[in-house]
């Protein structure tokens, strides 16, 4: 498919006064939301957060540094992290902020602030809602905004990155627009291209099949994969990879063992009043192959609306069943050397039954994702005065292995670590 030209009005650069308003801003202490510390956890604020034994939760950076709704969180080289901040529901208002972290950080205990310890700077703004945030094999930062995706070389510190365009004109619009990117061990990039609307129920009410947001030119609900290559032209190939997927947000390619190189999706499926209905699922992704989406639920029963009117047989089957609205919106997949164990990490950001957390799952001897949903960060229920409601949105490990998180609602950046600030030891891993 040929590329179309990229918009020209995405991600500017702020001039050095505004970028220093924004760092010097982050030095007065403004208390995250909701939180109060109980204590140091290697020197951050610690939060009321279960985590496994011999860890702690320590709240990293918060509305002080600037974040609004962060999305997405990668560290670039040791002390430096990048943060994907969507600013919110509406166009244009997206942030790329460096945080600079101390070598330790000395914060007073009993602090309910970072700002003093970390600092913070706005690289690029007017991005459009920016959710997708990869590292690729050439050690380049890929970034997905609604309508287009890019990469850029890491920059100096404090300096903002130059962005070269890969994909442009992308659909942005409707219930499902943000764009989640991950990289395959051959270096093929995936990209999500949500559905349009939740069920494919039309101004009129009706659920056409076949739905047309299935077809045309782009299909959505569907994730494509993109082939890279070097010389003047960098995308050799982008093209539809499977579909029926209503909202891939959730997306992840093994990296190691068995099953090194196979793609898996965390689906958010159709909305029902149900609490308990539909389940989310967990895909294996295939090429060429359908997933149900608007037509399907669960283990390839028709949803509402589409009985008797599809044969849901044909489809791909979900590989693993979740609890209904717990909202899969990050997967990262772990190293088998890694102090996560080879776990598949998966963000459960929705409030439905176990939803709220992080959790793991582990890989059986095919090196596939099994068993039980394993808790890394949990009990992240509302406690006034202590804590607010779990909102995880994305993950990443730093060079040291500590775990980062970022919350939307929350404005919020994690970080999970052992009680003397590095990597959770091996046998802290949950089994």
């Amino acid at each position: 498919m040929a590329l179309k030209k990229p918009l020209p009005t995405a991600g500017r650069t702020l001039g050095p006064l505004m970028a220093l308003l924004l760092t010097l801003a982050a030095s007065q202490p403004v208390q995250a939301r909701g939180y109060t510390s109980t204590g140091k956890c290697a020197g951050y604020p610690r939060l009321a957060i279960g985590s496994p034994a011999g860890t702690c939760v320590g709240l990293v950076a918060d509305e002080a540094h600037g974040l609004r709704f962060p999305r997405r969180v990668l560290e670039i080289a040791p002390g430096r992290l990048w943060v994907l901040d969507m600013g919110g529901w509406m166009p244009q208002q997206g942030k790329l902020i460096e945080l600079r972290l101390p070598p330790d950080a000395a914060t007073p205990a009993n602090a309910n602030t970072t700002a003093k310890a970390v600092q913070a700077q706005v690289l690029l703004d007017k991005l459009n809602y920016p959710s997708g945030m990869v590292r690729g094999p050439d050690g380049r930062i890929y970034i997905g905004e609604a309508d287009r995706i890019w990469r850029a070389a890491v920059p100096a510190p404090g300096q903002p990155p130059r962005p070269e365009v890969l994909a442009g004109n992308l659909p942005a619009d409707g219930a499902h627009l943000l764009k989640e990117l991950a990289f395959a061990p051959d270096g093929s990039l995936y990209v999500n291209l949500g559905s349009f609307s939740d069920s494919c129920r039309g101004e009129d009410q009706k659920q056409p099949v076949p739905c047309p947001e299935r077809g045309g030119a782009m299909p959505r609900a569907a994730v494509w994969r993109m082939t890279l290559q070097a010389g003047p032209l960098p995308v050799k190939e982008f093209k539809l990879f499977a579909t029926g997927l209503r909202n891939s947000m959730a997306l992840a390619a093994m990296p190691d063992g068995p099953a090194a190189g196979t793609l898996w999706q965390g689906e958010n499926n159709i909305d029902y009043r149900d609490s308990k209905q539909p389940p989310e699922e967990l895909n294996q992704l295939r090429a060429g192959a359908d997933y149900g989406w608007p037509y399907c639920i669960g283990r390839q029963q028709n949803a509402q609306g589409y009985e008797k009117r599809y044969d849901c047989s044909k489809t791909e089957a979900p590989f693993m069943l979740w609890p209904a609205h717990v909202a899969p919106l990050h997967m990262l997949a772990t190293g088998s050397a890694s102090a996560y164990g080879g776990q598949l990490l998966v963000a459960w950001h929705g409030p439905g039954a176990g939803g709220q957390r992080i959790v793991g799952f582990a890989r059986d001897a095919k090196g596939l994702p099994s068993g039980k949903p394993i808790d890394w960060l949990s009990g992240w229920d509302e406690k006034a005065g202590l804590r607010p409601r779990g909102r995880p949105t994305g993950m990443a490990v730093d060079h040291a292995g500590r775990l980062l998180v970022v919350e939307d609602f929350n404005r919020s950046l994690l970080m999970l670590m052992s009680e003397a600030g590095t990597a959770p030891a091996a046998s802290a891993a949950p089994r």
